[in-house]
């Protein structure tokens, strides 16, 4: 009777071992694609940690004819990022409050209208609004975006992009003049346009909408995901009909609260808030940066006041941030891994507030030989999925998740056992 007992026992003990659990600990702050974002020529970019910067370029510097580019200014930005291990995300617009006409000049020598008026607001100065009703200028959008597609969807250089274009700064609005503001046949060519010309890098719109929507096309069915260009400031419900603008009630309204499943959410803490984030001195309309975090399920955020010498960036102050940017976005841990009868099944957990969006396969990898490749998207927060693959070696097994990009910094798994690029299966 003693010998089942034994043989029991002796299963029990196998089980035990062939199921290996990982030690958690947090991804770092510049994971790839996600946390806080400087301008690229902020003057103290290095002192805070990131792996993404972003840059506003004029459609003028880029478009010279119908059919004609010039995408040398974007080439040149996109290479100062890589050279320092960072994907670019940016924006293309025709008119920026308080600098010069950006529309393209061959548009304006065909007649394009422009109307020159001064903001009031106090982010005011001059703004030069083309007509965007012009069939002239909408045969410029169209043959921008298609070029603009053609050649940069897909981009290993590039992490995201704002569609822009259209309004103040490229945010889809001409406030306070809305007699100026694009129609919605308009708004619906640039939106038709990107659905045609970019299928594998990200775009983001500004304002979510369904149909219906006071002054902005339906775009909650369309593929594209969303930025915040107000974060933590009119990012939450306040139940007050003149927030009805805020980013949340928006989402709510047009039926896409749950958008961040398959698209990224994205945007830039208010200015207003740079001075005094991640620290004991809170604004008063800071809406609480967890709980909006929390609530978008934001991937990445613009934030000035971490990475420009106008501001303090105290120790403590450090440390708080880069407790935030862990919180945006994706953080993938290894929980466990086990090989059974030849196969080899590990256990991926998310921890993050929001999925990862980018065709970035994981490699497992045994005596440098590549053993099999697993897919990180789809899998959501709080979720765990099992990879399984069919393996003739008996280990060392490593994991990585490469950057595409040259130079770019490798995706790291929030585990005790991640080395710089290779995380080894103990």
């Amino acid at each position: 009777m003693k010998v089942p007992g034994i043989l029991i026992l002796v299963t029990l003990a196998q089980l035990g071992q062939a199921q290996t659990r990982l030690k958690y600990a947090p991804a770092p702050p510049d994971n790839p694609l996600k946390g806080f974002v400087p301008y690229v020529e902020i003057d103290q970019r290095e002192r805070f940690p990131h792996s993404m910067e972003f840059h506003y370029f004029p459609m003028r510097d880029l478009m010279k004819g119908y059919d004609e580019f010039d995408w040398s200014p974007v080439e040149e930005k996109l290479e100062i990022c890589r050279s320092r291990g960072c994907q670019m995300t940016f924006r293309v617009m025709m008119e920026y409050p308080g600098k010069p006409n950006s529309v393209p000049r061959f548009l304006i020598e065909d007649g394009v209208k422009i109307t020159n008026w001064n903001r009031e607001a106090a982010d005011g100065g001059v703004c030069h609004t083309p007509d965007y009703e012009d069939p002239k200028l909408r045969k410029a959008l169209s043959n921008f975006i298609a070029a603009f597609g053609k050649k940069y969807d897909g981009d290993p250089r590039i992490g995201y992009l704002s569609a822009g274009l259209l309004g103040s700064w490229g945010e889809w609005h001409t406030h306070p003049r809305g007699d100026l503001w694009a129609s919605r046949e308009t708004q619906e060519i640039v939106l038709d346009e990107f659905e045609k010309a970019f299928s594998n890098t990200p775009i983001l719109l500004r304002y979510p909408a369904k149909e219906g929507h006071w002054d902005q096309a339906p775009n909650a069915h369309r593929r594209f995901g969303y930025h915040d260009d107000s974060f933590n400031w009119a990012t939450l419900e306040t139940g007050r009909e003149e927030d009805s603008w805020f980013f949340i009630p928006l989402l709510k309204n047009a039926g896409a609260l749950e958008k961040w499943k398959t698209q990224p959410i994205a945007g830039e803490l208010r200015p207003e808030l740079w001075k005094t984030s991640f620290t004991p001195e809170r604004h008063p309309q800071d809406q609480g940066f967890d709980e909006s975090v929390r609530a978008t399920h934001v991937t990445w955020l613009l934030d000035t006041g971490l990475f420009s010498r106008r501001y303090e960036l105290s120790e403590e102050r450090k440390q708080e941030a880069i407790l935030a940017a862990q919180k945006m976005g994706y953080e993938f841990h290894i929980a466990s891994w086990q090989k059974v009868d030849g196969r080899i099944e590990i256990v991926v957990e998310n921890r993050g507030v929001a999925p990862f969006y980018h065709d970035w396969p994981v490699e497992l990898v045994c005596e440098a030989q590549e053993v099999a490749t697993f897919d990180l998207r789809g899998i959501l927060p709080g979720e765990a999925k099992t990879w399984k693959a069919s393996v003739d070696a008996d280990g060392p097994f490593q994991l990585r998740v490469p950057n595409p990009m040259e130079g770019g910094r490798p995706l790291r798994f929030a585990n005790k056992e991640q080395g710089a690029e290779w995380l080894v299966l103990p």
